[in-house]
């Protein structure tokens, strides 16, 4: 049998007085106290470390990142002009320029843009010569940061001037050449390089002198959307509606927005050119036919179309102007819809609402 006593005051005060020993300690929720001290140690050297493997973290992060979209669309895509190709044709230009006009003691002149012309021997008079109507035909890459220019250029001065007959009356061939050349175009091909300038800018140097050479070869046009050419009939629908447009656009001649689309906005040119307007050819989207249609197609049709005119100018004197237009149809007439700044290409998109127009 087990009997219960009751301790006194004293010797519960002495019990909670003396201490107990660490191997007796009671375990607190299930951790001791030398538990809870090796885990906050070891967080702390876990904090330590990934404090000092960030760094190395992300910079290898940010090798491993794939080009932005943005760096593979900077690259030249083929068929595209490389960066600097416009300076490179511009310092051809000026060059040449230098070129035709130097003569005797203008070699530091050509030195600013070819710094081997102080060696070349120069003769003439300079400014004898001069380079008009010049203008880049060709431009080709020809390796990084090289290109080759054509420039094409119209030479007067002493050295084109023909020759005076022979006192007989013969013929003279070295004064026809002469005559010849005087009116001819010249075409110079210069090596261009770009280099760095420093600051971020680049510079242009030429490789060597100009060279002359041919004429380079014709390239074909590109197909556009129009259909064959054929005579305005001055019944067709179209060839009144661009006829009258023309007219009035050209010569000032009535109200232009009576021709107009709604929303279209287009002013005459001013002082008008011309007294007259005639439509000469037509060659019209999707159309087939040699002929035209005096009919008008039901609303929302829109069509491209080139027009062949010959404007009679104030001394009476008739030109050939080509116009590419854009026509819609609204309430059974043709109206303009814009005026195109060049003929549409065959892989351009459709005008909205095209609509072939019927043969006749």
């Amino acid at each position: 049998m087990r009997f219960l006593t009751k301790r006194s005051p004293a010797l519960a005060e002495r019990s909670a007085q003396t201490p107990v020993p660490e191997e007796q300690c009671a375990e607190v929720g299930g951790w001791s106290v030398a538990a809870q001290a090796n885990t906050a140690a070891l967080i702390r050297w876990a904090a330590w470390g990934l404090l000092l493997l960030g760094p190395v973290l992300g910079a290898a992060a940010w090798y491993a990142m794939p080009a932005p979209a943005s760096a593979i669309r900077s690259q030249a895509a083929p068929g595209q002009p490389a960066a600097g190709s416009q300076g490179a044709a511009g310092f051809a230009q000026l060059f040449v320029a230098a070129f035709i006009a130097a003569g005797d003691g203008d070699q530091a002149k050509l030195a600013a843009y070819y710094p081997g012309a102080t060696a070349l021997r120069l003769e003439g008079a300079p400014g004898r010569r001069s380079g008009e109507q010049l203008t880049v035909v060709r431009l080709r890459q020809t390796d990084r940061d090289m290109w080759s220019v054509t420039v094409a250029a119209r030479i007067s001065g002493s050295a084109g001037t023909a020759a005076s007959p022979a006192a007989d009356g013969r013929r003279d061939p070295k004064g026809e050449a002469a005559a010849a050349s005087a009116g001819a175009v010249h075409y110079f091909q210069v090596p261009v390089a770009a280099v760095s300038a420093g600051g971020g800018a680049m510079g242009y140097v030429a490789l060597a002198m100009p060279a002359e050479v041919s004429a380079p070869p014709r390239v074909e046009a590109p197909s556009t959307v129009y259909g064959p050419a054929r005579p305005a009939l001055p019944g067709d629908a179209l060839t009144q509606a661009v006829g009258a447009f023309l007219a009035s656009y050209l010569t000032g001649s009535g109200e232009l927005d009576r021709y107009l689309a709604p929303g279209v906005r287009l002013s005459a040119v001013s002082p008008a050119p011309y007294v007259s307007v005639a439509v000469d050819q037509l060659a019209v989207e999707g159309e087939q036919a040699a002929e035209g249609s005096p009919s008008v197609p039901a609303d929302g049709v829109r069509m491209r179309l080139l027009a062949v005119v010959r404007a009679a100018g104030h001394d009476g004197v008739r030109v050939p102007l080509t116009y590419a237009l854009t026509v819609s149809s609204r309430a059974g007439r043709w109206e303009i819809a814009s005026l195109d700044g060049a003929p549409a290409e065959a892989s351009a998109a459709p005008a909205a609402g095209t609509a072939a127009p019927a043969s006749p």
